[in-house]
């Protein structure tokens, strides 16, 4: 019984790091496109 625990104990640990990891990836991208729309709507004002 102690090994089904430390287990399910070890897949739960597993599956909350790779969702917070996920959250960070994700945040990390919508971040660098938000920049990106910036610059992109920066020059597109200074060109015109």
């Amino acid at each position: 019984m102690g090994d089904f625990t430390g287990l399910v104990l070890f897949v739960l640990v597993g599956a909350v790091f790779f969702y917070i990891l996920y959250g960070v990836i994700r945040a990390g991208v919508r971040d660098g496109i938000l920049q990106a729309d910036g610059r992109r709507a920066a020059r597109s004002e200074q060109l015109n």
